[in-house]
C-alpha cells in the first residue's frame, strides 16, 4: 500500500493515531525510529528551528517543500505537510499542491487565516470570506495530480467568528472535497467533544502544548471519533529543552560527557544518521 492510502486507511480508522510533528530529516528519523505511524511537517517548527522566529508568515514554499523532499528522502512514513494558507490566492494553491506533491507530501493542509497567518494559538487572527476559503480547498483538490493525494482544510474561524461558524466552514470545506478537516483552537471540552458529532469527514485534532485547546488523551480522542491526534512541536519543544539542560551543563562544569542521561551516545546519534547502513554500503561499492 502506498504512504497516501496508509494514511488516508488512517485517518479513516478513526482511532486517534498519534501524529507528532517533525521540523527536520533527523527529528523525522526519531519519530519513525520510535514506531510513530506518521509525520507531520510543521510550518512551525519550521519558522522556529529554521528561521529562530515566531509561527507569523515567515515562511515560504519553498521552504517547507525543501524540508517535505529531505524528510521523504529520511523516512518512509505517510507524510501530512503544513502549507500554511497556501502561499496566496487559489492560483497559488494549485501551484503549491504541484510543487508539494512533487516533493513527497502524502496530505497537504491549507488554512483560512488572511495573510501573513500567524500559529493558530495566538491572538489576532482573521479569517478570508468563506467563499474564497472554499474556493481555494476546490483548488486544492483540482491540482492534485495524483487521486491518493488527500487534502486536508483547517479552519481558524472559532478565534474570531465562533464555533458554530466553525463548524459551517467546515461543512462547506468538505462539500469543496477536502479529504480530512481541522478546526483549530476550540477552547472547552465540550467543543472537542461535539465536533466529531457534528462533522462527518474524519478530523485531525490539534493538542498545542500550552494553547488554548485542552488536553485530551489520544485514546479518550480515538472514542469520540477522532482519525489523527496531532502533537506538531512536541519534538521541538523537547529538543529545545534537551539543548537548553545540556548546554547549561557545559556552561556550568565546562565539560559533557557521554551521559545518556544527558545526551544520546555517539553511536545512537550514527545509528540514527544511517551510518552502519552506509558503511555497508561503501564496503560493497569499494574497489
Amino acid at each position: 500500500m502506498s504512504t497516501r492510502k496508509t494514511l488516508r486507511a488512517l485517518a479513516e480508522a478513526r482511532r486517534g493515531v498519534l501524529v507528532p510533528g517533525a521540523f527536520n530529516a533527523l527529528s523525522a528519523r526519531v519519530i519513525e525510529d520510535l514506531g510513530f505511524e506518521a509525520i507531520y511537517v510543521t510550518g512551525a517548527g519550521v519558522t522556529n528551528m529554521w528561521f529562530g522566529l515566531p509561527d507569523q508568515g515567515f515562511m515560504g514554499l519553498h521552504e517547507i517543500a525543501d524540508h517535505t523532499a529531505r524528510i521523504r528522502d529520511a523516512v518512509g512514513l505517510p507524510l501530512i505537510v503544513d502549507a500554511d494558507t497556501g502561499f496566496g490566492n487559489a492560483l497559488n494553491v494549485r501551484h503549491t499542491v504541484r510543487v508539494l506533491e512533487r516533493a513527497g507530501a502524502d496530505c497537504i493542509q491549507f488554512e483560512d487565516q488572511v495573510a501573513p497567518k500567524r500559529c493558530g494559538h495566538f491572538s489576532g487572527k482573521d479569517v478570508i470570506s468563506t467563499e474564497e476559503a472554499v474556493n481555494k480547498i476546490k483548488a486544492a483538490v483540482d491540482a492534485r495530480t495524483d487521486p491518493d493525494l488527500l487534502v486536508m482544510a483547517r479552519t481558524d474561524a472559532a478565534a474570531t467568528l465562533g464555533f458554530e461558524a466553525a463548524i459551517e466552514r467546515a461543512q462547506k470545506f468538505s462539500e469543496a472535497g477536502a479529504d480530512i478537516l481541522f478546526v483549530e483552537a476550540v477552547t472547552t471540552a465540550d467543543e472537542i467533544r461535539a465536533l466529531p458529532q457534528r462533522l462527518k469527514k474524519p478530523q485531525l485534532m490539534n493538542m498545542v502544548i500550552g494553547g488554548r485547546t485542552p488536553i485530551f488523551g489520544a485514546e479518550e480522542l480515538a472514542g469520540l471519533g477522532y482519525g489523527i491526534v496531532l502533537y506538531a512541536n512536541a519534538a521541538l519543544q523537547g529538543a529545545v529543552a534537551g539543548m537548553q539542560k545540556a548546554l547549561t551543563v557545559l556552561r556550568d562544569t565546562k565539560r559533557v560527557d557521554e551521559d545518556p542521561a544527558l545526551v544520546v551516545p555517539f553511536a545512537e546519534r550514527q545509528r540514527l544518521v544511517g551510518k552502519p547502513e552506509l558503511d555497508a554500503l561503501e564496503k560493497r561499492y569499494a574497489s
